[in-house]
């Protein structure tokens, strides 16, 4: 046990990393040596910030409560605390069952863990992170909270209204991160698209992002968790105008079926969202568009679902991802329907999107064969560098794997021409 390091584990989305990384720079400001997510205990103290959004992140979260509980009573841990999401909404349940854990915060008081250590807590210092990404990109929350009333969802039970922040304070964000070395943003929030409505009473996402465009340094921008309903179509032009911000949108449809559109109250028809994709594509030339579906919503048949895969077969994702329908409590659904779709089903289901999407994406990746791409570099493989294209976000999409022919600088931009390719990854060598 290693005295005065306190071991930070996150789990979920990036939106709690961020979080997770302001707690930590209060941390390192109060003389504590602090890793992110060990394998094991390792210091006097461990933090976990947890994730409460479907059935199996939950069972996540509790497991690693439990493995750190169990290091604690084998005197390898004094102090165990535990935030997020989880404990937003079981903090009383949580407690009762693993008193083990030394206090519970939520989402949004996980400031008075400094408090309760003894130490200060830096206003001053509360947008500085201590980044656990590589230091050439950064997660960048622009809002809080969720006004939305989708059927399924928890996320406004955890995180309340949506509020986001004010335009300069995130710039002042950006400049400093950029100063730092920080080269690519990913701007994230439960709903990028809304941004705005609550502080200016109109959608300012666009305005934002030329805002953050202009700031000297910023090499890319990329954008997640757009929802496709009301879509501030100016966001558009900007994308198609600044070089700087992705072509790449990822844009969350969840199904298809005018029937399930209305029962998952998505706000959206069938036919708006066709023309909505064509819209993007048709702004926004090249544009990659990544979306989330969901399989098993109660209420869904087999007529759904193969509306759903026809869906997917006609409008070509260049990125996908699925997920089977998770009953959470308190949500609408919890109050109106009942979880009727069987397990194996939404697996087969799920499995049959993701086979389908595979050779969608081996052909989108074909056509990228002989091409050269501008390329960020990652990291440094024994065989290979690492690195991404402005249609890939970390973590959830495809890479380039870089022949080591040259000496290539980690975080550096390089044209790389790409000279074969998998489903999912991108072959290539640096371009002469």
């Amino acid at each position: 046990m290693i005295k005065n390091r306190i071991d930070v584990v996150t789990l979920g989305c990036s939106k709690n990393l961020v979080d997770s990384e302001r707690l930590m720079r209060q941390l390192v400001a109060n003389g504590y040596t602090v890793t992110h997510d060990p394998e094991v205990p390792g210091g006097d103290i461990a933090i976990i910030n947890t994730c409460g959004f479907i059935g199996d992140a939950k069972e996540e979260s509790v497991n690693m409560i439990l493995s750190f509980a169990e290091a604690k009573k084998r005197n390898k841990l004094k102090k165990l605390y535990v935030m997020g999401c989880l404990s937003e909404r079981y903090r009383e349940e949580l407690a009762a069952e693993i008193p083990e854990v030394d206090r519970f915060y939520g989402k949004f008081d996980w400031n008075e863990l400094i408090a309760d250590l003894g130490k200060s807590y830096y206003k001053e210092l509360e947008y500085d992170r201590t980044l656990s990404t590589p230091p050439h990109y950064a997660y960048v929350k622009i809002a809080e909270g969720c006004d939305r009333t989708c059927s399924y969802c928890s996320i406004p039970l955890i995180t309340g209204k949506y509020k986001s922040r004010p335009m300069e304070e995130i710039e002042k964000e950006i400049r400093h991160l950029v100063s730092q070395g920080v080269k690519e943003f990913q701007f994230i929030a439960q709903d990028l698209t809304y941004y705005g409505l609550d502080r200016y009473r109109t959608m300012k996402l666009p305005e934002l992002i030329e805002r953050v465009a202009d700031i000297p340094g910023t090499e890319w921008i990329r954008l997640h968790y757009a929802y496709p309903a009301h879509f501030p179509a100016d966001l558009l032009r900007v994308m198609r105008e600044r070089e700087n911000v992705c072509s790449y949108l990822d844009i969350a449809f969840q199904h298809i079926s005018d029937r399930m559109l209305k029962i998952m109250r998505r706000n959206i028809t069938r036919q708006q969202t066709f023309d909505l994709i064509q819209l993007i594509r048709d702004e926004v030339p090249g544009i990659h568009l990544r979306t989330t579906l969901m399989v098993g919503h109660p209420g869904e048949t087999e007529e759904d679902f193969r509306e759903l895969a026809d869906f997917v077969q006609k409008t070509r994702f260049e990125r996908l991802g699925a997920f089977s329908y998770s009953h959470e409590e308190g949500t609408w659904n919890d109050k109106h329907y009942s979880d009727d779709v069987p397990a194996a089903v939404k697996q087969q289901r799920m499995e049959q999107l993701m086979e389908l999407q595979e050779g969608i994406a081996l052909t989108v990746n074909e056509a990228k064969v002989g091409s050269t791409l501008k390329v960020i570099i990652d990291r440094e493989d024994p065989d290979y560098y690492v690195g991404r294209t402005e249609y890939d976000s970390p973590e959830v999409d495809g890479e380039v794997l870089i022949d080591k022919e040259k000496e290539l600088t980690i975080g550096d931009f390089f044209p790389v021409k790409i000279q074969s390719a998998l489903p999912f990854d991108l072959i290539g060598s640096v371009d002469d």
